[in-house]
Order: C-alpha cells, then structure tokens, then sequence
C-alpha cells in the first residue's frame, strides 16, 4: 500500500519490536570517504546498533579504516558494485537467516558513472528477500536542452530507478517531493513512506573553540555564516546575495566547508571591498564545523530549488539552533513557512536574501527566538532518533 501522508508530517514511530533486527545496509559510500550518504549511513547503522539490532554495512572497497562504532560491522566489497562485489552480497545474504537489506539509494553512488544497471538488476532479482531502499535521490532529471550524453544518463537513470522500486518491499524518500516519481515507477502496492534526513554534524559545544573562531573571524562584527560543499549553482547565489549583504551590513562573512577558498578568490577578485570581509575555511572534519556554525550569528543557506528536508546543511543549522535564512523553491515542504522556524525568499531574490539577513543581524531578540523555533522544529522532526524508531517499528 501507498501510505498517504501530509507534506508536513514524517514517519514517526510508536512501540518498538521486541526482537532484534539482523540488518544489512547497502551503500555507496561510507566513512572516512566524505559524502552526505556515507555520514547519514554510519548514523543510521550506529542508531539501529545502539538500540540492539545487528548492523552490517556493505561498502565499496577501498574504504580505509572505517570507523569502529559499537555493534557496526563494516564489511568492503571488492569493487564498487561490481560482479565480483554482487557475487560477494549473493552469497553473503543467501548465508543469513533473516536479512533486512537497508540500500542507501543514489543512482551515481555505486560507480559505472551513475548507469549500474547490473547492480539494479541484482537488487531486482533479490525482491524474495524483500529489500528496503532509501531513496536519496531518484534520477537525474531529463531537461530537452541539456547535452545528449546527460539526456542519455537519465534515461538510464529511470530505467535504474524503475528495477529498484519494483525490487523495494518498502521505499522511503528523503523528501516528499520523490513520491510521484517513485509511485509512478514502483509495483502496486510498494509501501513508500517520507523518512526525512538529520543533520550529519555533530554538535559540540566546546565554549573556548567557539570564541577562537569568533576571534579570528569576526573582526568585532556580527558573523554570517555559510555551509556547505558550494556547488555551481550555491555559487551564483552567493556571488550575487553576499555582495549586497555587505553593503547592507556591517558584519563578517564565513563560508564553512570544502571549496569555500575558491569561491572567496573569485568574490575578492571580482568586489575588492570584499577583502578581509568573507573568510574561508577549507575542508573541516564534522567536530570542526559544528565549533564554526556555533560561532556564527546567522547562517545563511541558499539552495536553487528552495530548502527541503534532504539538504543537511540547512539541518545542521537547524540543531545548532541559529537563525537561518534560506530560499523557498519547487522543493520546499510547506511546514518550513508553517513553523516559522527560518526566513524564506524566493531563490530568484538576491536582494530579498541579503535583506533578511541584515534585518536579523539588527535584530538580536528576534534572531534568538529563531533559533530556539529551528531548534525545537528540529528535535521534534528530525533527530536521527526518528529515522531509527521509525525503522525498527515497521520491522
């Protein structure tokens, strides 16, 4: 069955089964390697562990020294999802006497350039073991106007995308969004059910970190943050807000995360004025970047297709209880403008996106009930705590 759920309403889960759960997660990706995917992953597998499941992780090899949680198995494939790492699962789950297969689902997460299609044909051939799969992402989108090689991948996508439902005994999307495209895709009767994403970064209150970095950075001013991997279309939004920010704004601009030191360059090159303003830290481990998203005053989120429940970025601010100011889009869930817990613009509005930072930083009582509501919104929706009750309930 489909279950039918409000946009503003996640799986939540009640009693807990009394047994324990043999599980397998099946990923492309996994610590040490950086990736969204791979950090949700080990929370998961750490989650179900520490509640007294069995957790087995299936990896791509190469993974160096992965992390040595309590109760998580990591086991490496021999490639990355390839015949010999198929043979390897084969023979492995056929071996257990009650799997529950978790498969962390993103098309380009499990190599051959996003077109494993054997790899999903596999998954489709063990639909009697009753896989669950997570759907991150579900396919890269076809757009007319794009290039015949990406027109190409996203048929090969859906195609990808169409075994993997029909395979899922249950599916799960990481946005509401997701849910016509795996409906249309699935068989009859596929349960699919929002299981929305946390934030991957730890928060860690170490008081005198957090002054260091208000020290270096600042410069007396407020801090405006902003984190995340800066992909080329946060960029465009950035080079265009982050200019006007600063003219409507005495503050100190610091961008979190790997290739922040590039897009500065191109900032400083571009508005001179800029110099000494907007920081950059480079790449961070996750203790790292909870000490600076603390530091900051305000972050500052912007996401082309609007804030939703997928991006941990906006999540990690959202548990580290600062005000946040980001973008409504195509994507945005309507409980974002419901709960009040952040400010939102329209993506298209460079303007409008400095103007409600400034507004903030001038603001500092009503910065401070923000953040309490995006910490509350968080800890009532999203801790990984909900994801892992809610799984080992329908188990």
């Amino acid at each position: 069955m489909t279950l039918a759920l409000e946009p503003s309403a996640p799986l939540v889960a009640a009693a807990q089964p009394t047994a324990a759960v043999d599980w397998h997660i099946v990923t492309g990706e996994y610590p040490p390697e950086c990736g969204g995917v791979g950090d949700y992953s080990r929370l998961v597998a750490t989650g179900l562990a520490a509640a007294g499941d069995s957790v087995t992780v299936w990896t791509p090899g190469g993974v160096t020294r992965p992390p040595a949680d309590p109760g998580v198995t990591v086991r490496p494939l021999p490639d990355r999802y390839g015949w010999r790492s198929l043979r390897v699962l084969s023979r492995e789950l056929d071996a257990a006497a009650a799997p529950r297969i978790l498969v962390q689902y993103v098309p380009h997460a499990f190599g051959w350039k996003g077109g494993n299609f054997p790899f999903c044909f596999w998954l489709w051939r063990r639909k009697d073991r009753r896989p669950w799969v997570m759907f991150h992402e579900v396919a890269y989108p076809l757009v007319a106007s794009e290039s015949l090689e990406r027109r190409t991948l996203a048929r090969v996508n859906r195609l990808m995308a169409r075994l993997v439902s029909r395979a899922a005994h249950r599916a799960f999307v990481s946005i509401p969004a997701w849910r016509p495209t795996v409906e249309s895709l699935a068989s009859a009767g596929t349960w699919i059910e929002w299981l929305p994403v946390p934030t991957t970064i730890p928060v860690v209150g170490d008081a005198a970190a957090i002054a260091r970095v208000r020290s270096r950075y600042a410069g007396g001013r407020p801090l405006v943050g902003c984190f995340g991997t800066f992909g080329a279309h946060v960029r465009v939004l950035l080079r265009e807000s982050l200019p006007l920010l600063a003219q409507q704004a005495d503050c100190s601009i610091l961008l979190i995360g790997k290739r922040s030191e590039s897009i500065v360059n191109e900032l400083t090159l571009r508005y001179p004025q800029l110099t000494g303003r907007v920081h950059a830290t480079g790449a961070l481990s996750a203790e790292e970047v909870s000490v600076h998203i603390h530091a900051c005053d305000v972050m500052l989120q912007p996401y082309p297709d609007g804030v939703s429940t997928r991006r941990t970025s906006a999540m990690a601010a959202l548990a580290h209880e600062r005000a946040l100011v980001t973008t409504s889009g195509a994507l945005t869930e309507a409980f974002w403008a419901l709960d009040h817990a952040a400010i939102l613009v329209p993506a298209a509005e460079s303007a409008a996106l400095a103007t409600g930072v400034a507004v903030l930083l001038a603001d500092p009582i009503r910065r401070t009930q923000l953040g309490s509501r995006a910490l509350a919104l968080y800890r009532s929706r999203f801790d990984v705590m909900h994801t892992v009750k809610a799984l080992r309930r329908l188990s």
